[in-house]
């Protein structure tokens, strides 16, 4: 990776025109296509334009690019694809996701990038049911109205032209990595950390729950899968757990918060869904930026008869959801007589930041502020500690956005490494016994230490906490 990052920051004489790399021959091959499924002509950008850029300072390090989402836009849609039926996605022959193919060569490459796009069907779920499309038709015009740096006419050109860009995109990515580094090292090791991180991902995770988090009472999960969802319930933890997730689940985004209740603490499950709740106690003509799947509230009973309100959260990327779905919450419980008397623990990522910019992303101290003006505390006391980070991960070099790249003498200081996890409840219900986060899969947590890695699956600490109930 330090090569790839030496290459893109100092390519010198290895910063050749992009058809030295994506050839004529292949944008002929692309503008055949493109011009069978009727899509505008982009040759006069190829040829007035992008076929003279330099792969580096004309094209991987273009801001104005990057404004115009060219070559992150297609990324975006096509790096990996969910098909219906299947565990394991579909993915875009490049670098940067799980494709196993050969890509030794541009021209091995090519070949398997242009029948992707164009002839692979793909049966995918949508909010309107199952669809068959192939990868060219799931593309999106890019407008100038959320995306100001991009002209009319390359709006109205947008799905050609994403079309062309991300080809050049890939095909650098490919070369990129076959100059700096032999394709008989550097693909078995992408290999490696494809099972690790993403093959694995589903089953390595629910080992570590199985093995280390079985005995627990409660646990909530985010941006989880609906696959995840469906092989914890079929698994061992099936056998252990009420595995519930919200009604709402969004097939299309796939990523929903989820409540684990022991079957031997919750004997009966969940009582009731109050998500709809929750969500109708926002306040009115404020728009909260949360999405569906994003909340999961219920309500259950233990053993003991004790009832509760158990609420899973993820917080959009800013965490400015994070405070209205607390309030909202709170609010729920308060004004609704067959709740009043729950005990409520909600396992959020409430998406907090250190260093938060002022107005657009959530300051963890004025998070702390808030919970606790609510009567509620944390597993992290009333004041969260700013450097108590629950993140530790940065961006690489292999990404169509260069402008959010870390380099890698700046992952601690550029990177996501942020306070971002929660369990909150009422303080006058619990006090906390021990509380600890996890980043290796086994109760530890090793500071300054960048994840996920090949033993720890996830870019988010496991945080767990013992209360004992007040009486």
């Amino acid at each position: 990776m330090q090569k790839i990052e030496q290459f893109i920051e100092s390519p010198g004489a290895d910063d050749i025109p992009v058809n030295k790399v994506f050839t004529e021959d292949m944008f002929s091959a692309l503008e055949s296509r493109m011009n069978a499924v009727g899509w505008p002509n982009v040759r006069s950008y190829w040829e007035n334009d992008f076929q003279n850029r330099a792969i580096i300072s004309g094209f991987m390090k273009d801001g104005e690019l990057g404004s115009k989402r060219l070559a992150s836009m297609p990324d975006r849609i096509t790096n990996t694809i969910n098909v219906a039926g299947s565990d394991e996605p579909i993915c875009r022959p490049t670098v940067i996701n799980m494709y196993g193919g050969d890509l030794s060569t541009t021209t091995k490459w090519w070949g398997e990038w242009e029948k992707f796009m164009f002839d692979d069907a793909l049966t995918i779920k949508t909010r309107d049911g199952e669809m068959i499309k192939k990868p060219f038709e799931m593309l999106q015009g890019i407008k100038k109205a959320k995306y100001p740096a991009i002209t009319e006419q390359e709006e109205a050109d947008s799905l050609p032209l994403q079309t062309m860009c991300g080809a050049i995109f890939d095909a650098i990515l490919v070369h990129m990595m076959n100059t700096v580094s032999d394709p008989t090292v550097w693909q078995p090791l992408k290999k490696t950390m494809v099972e690790s991180l993403n093959k694995k991902k589903v089953p390595h995770t629910l080992e570590i729950l199985k093995k280390v988090y079985g005995n627990s009472d409660i646990i909530t999960l985010q941006e989880v899968s609906s696959s995840f969802i469906d092989q914890a319930k079929h698994g061992a933890l099936g056998k252990s757990f009420w595995i519930v997730a919200p009604s709402d689940m969004d097939p299309v985004r796939d990523q929903n918060s989820v409540v684990f209740l022991n079957k031997k603490t919750f004997p009966e499950g969940v009582i009731q869904e109050i998500t709809d709740r929750v969500i109708a106690s926002f306040p009115a003509g404020v728009d909260v930026p949360v999405a569906k799947g994003d909340i999961n509230a219920i309500t259950t009973v233990d053993k003991d008869g004790i009832a509760y309100v158990i609420a899973s959260f993820h917080g959009d990327t800013n965490g400015l959801a994070t405070i209205p779905v607390n309030d909202a919450i709170m609010k729920t419980i308060d004004t609704n007589s067959d709740l009043m008397n729950h005990k409520l623990i909600f396992g959020l990522d409430a998406n907090t930041y250190e260093n938060a910019k002022p107005g657009k992303q959530q300051d963890v101290l004025e998070w702390g502020n808030s919970y606790v003006s609510r009567g509620q505390t944390s597993c992290w006391g009333d004041v969260p500690q700013p450097g108590n980070y629950t993140t530790f991960n940065a961006r690489t070099y292999l990404q169509p956005q260069l402008n959010k790249a870390c380099k890698s003498t700046e992952k601690r200081e550029k990177g996501d490494v942020n306070p971002k996890d929660f369990i909150v409840f009422r303080k006058q219900d619990f006090a906390v016994v021990s509380t600890w986060k996890d980043n290796t899969g086994d109760r530890t947590y090793i500071e300054d230490m960048a994840f996920p890695t090949l033993n720890f699956p996830s870019d988010h600490g496991i945080l767990a906490t013992v209360l004992e109930r007040k009486f």
